[in-house]
């Protein structure tokens, strides 16, 4: 028999970015910026951004097993907050069920992102703190995506 567990986490990030509120949500938006800074090489991403859309990940681990993650956006305010609930699936089994609220504030001339997320880990599958660690590793690759987006446009500039 297997053994069944469970546990259940919340955990909170801060980044700051400099550029507005709008700028750094159409990164969250827009299908192709947000496959720039989510999706790893050779991941499949779809995104259909509006309230009731799906968003997919689907990649492959060293191991060469998949790991889809799919998230369901219940609650989308431009500019201003993301609420969706999210599952992650490795190998077939469900390693994950989480809620996530995403705001942006202006903090001066830049934003400030705050995200929060409850999530339950099942069977071993995923911890909290890889679940944790991973979302920073995302939100500093879209302050990466960001950066290379706004150095495009001071190139074409001038």
């Amino acid at each position: 028999m297997t053994d069944r567990q469970s546990a259940h986490a919340t955990f909170h990030l801060e980044r700051r970015y400099p550029c507005p509120p709008g700028r750094v949500f159409a990164a969250w938006a827009d299908p192709r910026a947000k496959a720039d800074w989510f999706s790893g090489a050779g991941a499949v991403h779809e995104l259909d951004f509006r309230t009731g859309g799906r968003e997919v990940n689907r990649a492959r681990r060293a191991d060469g097993a998949e790991l889809v993650f799919e998230s369901w956006y219940r609650d989308i305010v431009a500019d201003r907050r993301l609420v969706y609930t999210s599952t992650l699936t490795a190998a077939g089994a469900l390693a994950t069920v989480s809620l996530t609220t995403v705001e942006f504030h202006p903090d001066g001339d830049g934003t400030l992102l705050t995200l929060t997320e409850q999530g339950v880990y099942l069977d071993g599958g995923e911890q909290p703190a890889w679940r944790e660690q991973g979302t920073g590793a995302w939100l500093d690759a879209l302050g990466a995506h960001l950066r290379r987006t706004a150095d495009a446009t001071a190139g074409r500039a001038a």
